[in-house]
Parts: structure tokens; C-alpha cells; sequence
């Protein structure tokens, strides 16, 4: 509990890191399955077509990298347990070639999705300037259901502590969901009306 404590508070603190930055233009990454997707940098995050709605995990790791294989099997229960909440993107950042990676992606049964360093180098610089990675990996962004930036991670991450963000996220988006609307600001208090203008604005 108490690790699960310190990541939660991790992620309240870093919340909105990536506020300074002006969005980015759109670019179309293709995994090695051969999905297309569209990606914009925002103000708050990233915007992906098809993991709108999602929790997203976006990975930057190696196939040459111990911890990073390790993970593997993590994200790949995850993504059976809540793939339909949950989006995974692994960026292979030490080159290997994208034969080779499909191949390496096949053998391993990986079942989320997985691009090539080349193709996602863009992603890869984007994400590096905008958060300051060192090019350390395994290295973990996430991304709440709305594609706002939460908080990262480098180094492994047991598979209990990534479950415990996803559920602290989703209580989050439950919370935020279920807030009352004020539609009469003259009989609303100052925080009240000041919560319908911040809604407003998103």
C-alpha cells in the first residue's frame, strides 16, 4: 500500500507536466500489425484517433533490454484485462530492425501495439522534449481516458502498481463524470461557478 500510495501522489504531482508546450502538428505512425494512427500533440497531452476514451501507457523499451522484456508479460495481461478501457503503445527505441521485431513481437505473443524506432522517432522526440526522458528504458508515459498527460517512469514497474494506477485513473474519470452540472450560476457558490467555467474551457 504504501508504494501504491507514493505512485498515486506521483501522479497528482506531475499532473499537467506538459502544459508549457504549444500542441503539434498531426502525424500518422503505423505499427507493425499495419494500424494507422493519427497522432496530435496537445496542450495538456496527446491526441491518438484510436485510443480516444482510453487510458494510454506509451512505453519507449528494447528488445535488448532486461527490464523491458521483463514488462512484457505485464502489459500483456493488462491489455486482456482491460483492453477495451485501456490503450498500449510500445515504441522500440534501440533500432532493432522491423523484421526482426515482428518477429520478436510474434514470439513473445505481444498483443498491443508496437512501432518500429523509425517510425516512431517523431513520437519519440516529441514525447523526450516535452517530459525531458533522458533516453533511459524502459521509460512509461500515461495518459488518462481525456489523452492528458498524468505522470512517467523510468524503470519496471511491477504489474500490482501499473493495475493500481489504471484504477486510481478510472476512479478519477468516474468522479470527474459524475460531478453535477450548475445551470444556475446566480444561486451557485464562487466554487461552483468557478468548477462550470473550468468545464467550459476544456
Amino acid at each position: 500500500m504504501k508504494k501504491f500510495g507514493i505512485l498515486f501522489f506521483t501522479i497528482l504531482l506531475f499532473a499537467g507536466l506538459l502544459q508549457a508546450k504549444e500542441p503539434a502538428p498531426g502525424l500518422t505512425l503505423t505499427t507493425l500489425s499495419g494500424k494507422k494512427l493519427l497522432v496530435r500533440g496537445t496542450a495538456n497531452g496527446l491526441e491518438i484517433d484510436k485510443y480516444k476514451g482510453k487510458i494510454l501507457f506509451l512505453e519507449f523499451w528494447g528488445t535488448h533490454c532486461p527490464p523491458c522484456l521483463i514488462s512484457i508479460p505485464h502489459y500483456i495481461e493488462l491489455s486482456k484485462k482491460y483492453g477495451d478501457r485501456l490503450a498500449i503503445l510500445a515504441v522500440e527505441v534501440q533500432d532493432t530492425p522491423p523484421p526482426a521485431l515482428k518477429k520478436f513481437v510474434e514470439s513473445h505473443s505481444i498483443n498491443y501495439d508496437v512501432i518500429a524506432y523509425r517510425e516512431g522517432q517523431p513520437l519519440v522526440d516529441y514525447i523526450g522534449q516535452r517530459t525531458g526522458w533522458q533516453g533511459s528504458i524502459p521509460f512509461l508515459a500515461i495518459f488518462d481516458d481525456r489523452g492528458e498527460y498524468v505522470t512517467s517512469q523510468v524503470g519496471l514497474l511491477p504489474q500490482e502498481a501499473l493495475e493500481g494506477v489504471i484504477k486510481t485513473l478510472e476512479k478519477m474519470a468516474a468522479k470527474r463524470k459524475n460531478t453535477p452540472a450548475v445551470t444556475d450560476k446566480k444561486k451557485a457558490t464562487p466554487a461552483a461557478a468557478a468548477t462550470v467555467e473550468t468545464n467550459r474551457s476544456k
